[in-house]
């Protein structure tokens, strides 16, 4: 029997309820439980493929092709349970798919309105192949009193009536704030916002209260009476050192046994935390340290690389050290030439990470020559590749008018518009001028790697599976000259069309893919990739 818990968010915005929320499943998986986490987005876009990464944040590519939530990485990141595109919707999904179905006349007729059709798509959406879990965690965005979230707070109250109360819970996450000039945290904002769920007939089960310090027993008992819950409901979370002590620090203030006890579920049985209590030793010991440059553009917003981020530091604790990530604009790179140097020499590696557009492209081209003619550790991705593979056809192989057709007409397209390739469902094709979230290849495609190469060594296998997301490639038949050049292709899609990785034999550590690898990383199981750009990073740091 698959029970239900119910995530929201009141007084403000990025509280951290997806984070939240990837640590009470993981408690739960402590606990033995299988569970599944899911994201209710409000907004009317489709996805987050086409939004902007200072609107958004990163877009979390799943293996079925799915462009979702950032939140859903931290639900991976956490549990280890892949993400698939039935684990987010959005508004503008839903009245998609019942627009779609008013157009073809599945109504009979019907007046189609929020209540039922809307409400009813999104508990078909919440209950869809959830058979064979224990527990289904729903994480609704935005904050309590949204105009956009109603719908979706109206249908997770009917669920309540649907599957019963020892079948759904709800946690409500609000905050504490800390008031200097009184000198005391102030329970009034969490009051309101469990006054404006309940106005909508939720009463939370649970309050998680975010707060900056720790909070009175006397200020637990006064949100309990006032809010209506139990007094041991009432779940202080404070800032952590990192976030991968975030369910060591739930579990010590009762989260998992609050929840489990509006189910009415044992709470007595123990569980097995070892894993991320050895995660905190490595990170709070570390033997060392690293100063990785990372050369992008979207820099001014970090949950814009958020995956990067967390598989950087997944590869520390693969290698016992700590991770110093320093964000570089590609584009001031081009403004100052002089300053390149001076910005990259202390840097143990340095990593262009993916992005769409022209913005910053020489700067990124410039960072990667860099790290070629100083033998500095250099991992590309995404378009990080297709700048390696740029600066190679400029600056070894020849080609000085070598670019992509992404930026433009060129003479030397060394990289180009993909238009089609092979699935396992046959041939997929895309026009040019077709809708931005339909023009590209994404999620999960097999390659194969050279025999010897350094890739395959790092891998352990000749044989991979990655995730994707671009509408450009590196052009094949420019592989000879490249490779005369020194930049080997060693990775290559099963049909030997479309290059996957390139390298250096000749260079310590100089590695571009065309996948994210950054989206299968764990704390837990650092991509192999990342522990061992790091690991070249340290040795890079010996040599400083």
């Amino acid at each position: 029997m698959t029970r239900f818990i119910f995530i929201t968010g009141g007084v403000v915005s990025s509280l951290g309820k997806g984070l939240m929320a990837a640590s009470l499943a993981a408690l739960l998986q402590a606990r033995g439980y299988t569970v599944r986490i899911r994201k209710f987005d409000p907004y009317l876009n489709v996805d987050p493929g086409t939004m902007s990464p200072y609107q958004h944040g990163e877009v979390y590519v799943t293996d079925d092709g799915a462009e979702t939530d950032l939140d859903l990485g931290h639900y991976e990141r956490f549990t280890g349970v892949p993400s698939r595109q039935s684990d987010n919707v959005t508004s503008g999904r839903i009245y998609q798919t019942i627009i779609a179905k008013e157009r073809r006349g599945d109504y009979l007729g019907a007046t189609v309105q929020v209540i039922p059709h809307v409400t009813d798509a999104i508990k078909e959406f919440a209950r869809a192949d959830t058979d064979d879990l224990d527990f289904v965690l729903c994480e609704i965005g935005g904050t309590v009193g949204d105009i956009e979230s109603l719908p979706f707070m109206e249908a997770i109250r009917q669920l309540r009536n649907d599957l019963g109360r020892d079948r759904t819970s709800f946690v409500h996450l609000t905050l504490v704030p800390y008031i200097a000039a009184a000198g005391e945290l102030k329970t009034k904002p969490t009051q309101h916002s469990v006054r404006d769920l309940t106005a909508l007939g939720i009463q939370p089960d649970v309050l998680v209260c975010r707060c900056d310090r720790p909070l009175p027993d006397s200020d637990r008992a006064k949100i309990a009476l006032f809010c209506n819950v139990k007094k041991e409901a009432v779940i202080p979370a404070l800032d952590a050192k990192t976030i991968y002590g975030v369910p060591v620090q739930y579990h010590v203030e009762g989260l998992d046994r609050a929840v489990l006890d509006s189910f009415g579920l044992d709470t007595s049985a123990t569980l097995d935390l070892s894993r991320w209590t050895e995660i905190e030793e490595r990170l709070s010991l570390p033997e060392g340290e690293v100063t990785i440059g990372v050369v992008g553009k979207y820099v001014g917003l970090q949950d814009a690389y958020k995956s990067l981020h967390e598989a950087l530091v997944h590869g520390g604790i693969a290698n016992r050290v700590k991770v110093h990530i320093r964000w570089l604009d590609a584009e001031l790179f081009e403004q100052d030439a002089d300053g390149l140097a001076a910005q990259l020499e202390p840097l143990h590696a340095i990593l262009v990470p993916g992005g769409f557009g022209e913005r910053g492209s020489e700067g990124k081209i410039a960072s990667v020559r860099f790290a070629r003619e100083r033998k500095v550790p250099y991992f590309g991705i995404c378009l990080g590749m297709q700048m390696a593979c740029v600066e190679g056809a400029r600056n070894t192989a020849g080609l000085a008018d070598a670019s992509t057709t992404e930026f433009g007409a060129t003479a030397e397209p060394v990289v180009g518009l993909i238009t089609e390739w092979m699935t396992e469902a046959g041939l997929q094709t895309r026009a040019a001028g077709g809708d931005l979230g339909g023009t590209m290849r994404l999620g999960a495609y097999d390659a194969k790697l050279a025999d010897g190469s350094r890739v395959a060594g790092i891998y352990g296998s000749d044989a991979i599976t990655e995730r994707h997301r671009h509408r450009y490639e590196v052009n094949v038949h420019y592989r000879e000259a490249l490779e005369k050049g020194g930049l080997v292709f060693s990775g290559m899609s099963p049909d030997g069309e479309l290059p996957e990785i390139v390298e250096r034999p000749d260079h310590p550590w100089f590695v571009g893919v065309q996948f994210h690898p950054e989206l299968k990383s764990k704390p837990f199981a650092p991509h192999p990739l990342f522990q061992s750009f790091i690991a070249a990073a340290v040795a890079q740091s010996r040599l400083v």
